[in-house]
């Protein structure tokens, strides 16, 4: 079996009525293409028939993978175990809502193509003719948490939390086997490693829409999300993301102009 050249995660909780038509489109978009590629769908202890209608899919197309979890555990957990069995050169990790046009994907593949690293989508990085229909509501708490990401963990990013990311499979393949959480702040965890790492990541413009379904509580995940920052934080400070094995530096004493050590 070749190896693809591009693996899509899709994290699925509870979403037997949305994946159809997301994964129609991906499929539509990318079975025509050509080239190889693989759907690996994470069903995350869903309690409706989201395995089934991914069984379904993979009868169709074998390119689409079922990984199943008998309980939920998180969408971090659920993205990081589909990353892990990602053959792909390139991973993207999409939500299973499709309030992103899968087509989109191709400006984070151009900003790959241009030296990107990491290539994430972004809903606020306005641009002409972009379209993004959010509810006021969601546009004001995503303020507020991309406020407090900004004060206490990494600047420089406008929507760490869209779900529309691609890297490249090396990149993906240090950086998530690190992470430590397994809820919605694992695209900050994610981006703050890869800012201590040195990693060229690229914010890019894309459309987006609100779907009906959204299984996240705006009130009770702001704050696991904000408590997570916190643990974030802590652990870049105390080094908890250090890559396993790398060095560590050691300041040398200083010397005398004849090499001995100063006393």
């Amino acid at each position: 079996m070749p190896v693809p050249g591009l693996s899509v995660v899709v994290p699925a909780f509870n979403e037997a009525a949305r994946l159809p038509r997301t994964l129609t489109e991906m499929l539509g978009f990318l079975a025509p293409s050509g080239r190889d590629f693989e759907i690996l769908v994470v069903d995350d202890g869903s309690a409706d028939d989201t395995a089934g209608v991914i069984e379904e899919f993979a009868a169709i197309d074998a390119r689409v993978r079922l990984i199943r979890f008998d309980r939920n555990h998180g969408k971090g957990f659920a993205v990081k175990a589909g990353v892990a069995q990602a053959r792909g050169d390139q991973v993207l990790y999409a939500d299973a809502d499709g309030s992103t046009p899968f087509g989109e994907i191709a400006k984070l593949e151009r900003a790959l193509a241009e030296g990107a690293e990491i290539a994430m989508g972004t809903r606020a990085a306005r641009r002409e003719a972009q379209q993004v229909r959010a509810r006021w509501y969601r546009k004001f708490i995503g303020g507020i948490f991309n406020g407090l990401v900004a004060m206490l963990v990494i600047k420089g990013h406008s929507d760490t939390q869209c779900g529309f990311k691609l890297l490249r499979a090396p990149v993906a393949n240090s950086l998530f086997p690190r992470l430590r959480l397994d809820g919605f702040a694992f695209d900050v965890e994610l981006l703050a490693i890869a800012r201590q790492d040195g990693v060229a990541v690229r914010e890019v413009a894309i459309d987006w829409a609100h779907q009906p379904g959204s299984k996240i509580n705006l009130l009770t995940d702001s704050l696991r999300m904000a408590r997570d920052l916190l643990a974030i934080r802590w652990g870049l400070q105390v080094g908890v993301y250090v890559p396993r094995g790398a060095a560590t530096a050691v300041i040398a004493p200083p010397r005398e102009r004849d090499g001995s050590p100063r006393s």
